[in-house]
């Protein structure tokens, strides 16, 4: 009877062990919206609440030529003058915290 007591015991530590890194995990969140006045303002976070500032942004054009890049300040926000032409804009807090918002999605 002990015995099964200490595999349920152990069972329960390995399951610990391996569910709370998946219940600290957090999702990148940015959205983009048109300030109306030729720029472009996009704001980021995660799904736990933490702030985005310093995340990598970057600008690029429907051929994917990279035209502005910066970071999220401190408000986690991050401004930039809105291209002419097909663009998307990218969050990039690395692997599997990217996010793309395709320009044609950002509206006033």
């Amino acid at each position: 009877m002990k015995l099964k007591l200490y595999v349920l015991i152990l069972a329960a530590m390995v399951f610990g062990f391996f569910v709370t890194p998946v219940c600290q995990a957090h999702t990148p969140l940015c959205s983009c919206y048109d300030n109306g006045d030729g720029s472009i303002t996009c704001e980021g976070g995660f799904s736990d609440g933490s702030s985005a500032a310093g995340v990598e942004m970057r600008v690029e054009d429907g051929a994917g030529k990279v035209l502005v890049t910066g970071k999220m300040d401190d408000d986690s926000e991050f401004t930039f003058k809105k291209p002419a032409g097909d663009y998307k804009v990218e969050f990039d807090a690395g692997e599997g915290h990217k996010i793309t918002v395709d320009g044609k999605e950002i509206t006033e």
